[in-house]
């Protein structure tokens, strides 16, 4: 299974990811954990360039960009070999990310976003998006809280344009129900950790055929 997980800044994804991942290692499955922008060599030098919050010149479309650019080395260096093994690739942030942040936060039309996503990943869509939500305010209070003053480029941008970036995220559930499980991050860890497992073996369970065997 690709299980990414998405949600606005201190939503708590890399927690709950890692959680995550310990909870089907233990089940013995053969996990990966990766991130965008990351994930490969290429991808981090190119994360280095889109949060560094001294660029604040780039545009949008250059950011979009980028941010596919890292994606397709990740697809093709990391994330689809470990799918073939027969592995469980979990991501911090995927796709759904450039769409929320450049397509709804930004406004750049979301259909010719969708075109370049499908050509940088060849048309690789999770099996399941976890959505973890809280409200804006909310999460960039925690971000606050966690990191001090050394917010990245991203994380600094105006309250509106989270605001923006929130909202895509729930028109896209609403798009594509099928693959998004929504969970309310304002939980204790504990509550959105068990939320989010139980989501994970539905959607194993819904995918499993007889006698592919390793299920989630």
């Amino acid at each position: 299974m690709f299980i990414t997980f998405e949600g606005p800044e201190g939503s708590g994804k890399t927690t709950q990811l890692a959680l995550l991942a310990a909870a089907l290692r233990g089940k013995g499955l053969d996990v990966l954990t990766t991130r965008e922008p990351g994930g490969t060599p290429i991808g981090d030098r190119v994360r280095a360039i889109l949060l560094d919050p001294r660029h604040t010149e780039m545009v949008p479309t250059t950011e979009f960009l980028l941010f596919s650019a890292a994606r397709a080395q990740h697809v093709a260096e990391v994330i689809r070999p470990h799918l073939a093994r027969g592995g469980v690739v979990l991501c911090d942030r995927y796709a759904d990310s450039s769409l929320a942040n450049q397509g709804y936060g930004h406004g750049r039309e979301l259909e010719v976003l969708r075109t370049i996503t499908g050509f940088a990943t060849g048309s690789l869509v999770p099996d399941l998006t976890l959505y973890l939500d809280v409200p804006v305010e909310e999460g960039l209070g925690r971000k606050r809280g966690a990191d001090g003053d050394g917010w990245n480029r991203m994380e600094q941008k105006e309250i509106d344009y989270h605001q923006r970036v929130r909202a895509g995220y729930l028109e896209m559930v609403e798009r594509e129900p099928e693959r998004w499980a929504v969970i309310d991050a304002r939980q204790e860890v504990e509550e959105v950790q068990a939320a989010v497992l139980a989501a994970v073996l539905d959607a194993g369970r819904a995918r499993h055929r007889p006698g592919d065997g390793g299920d989630v």
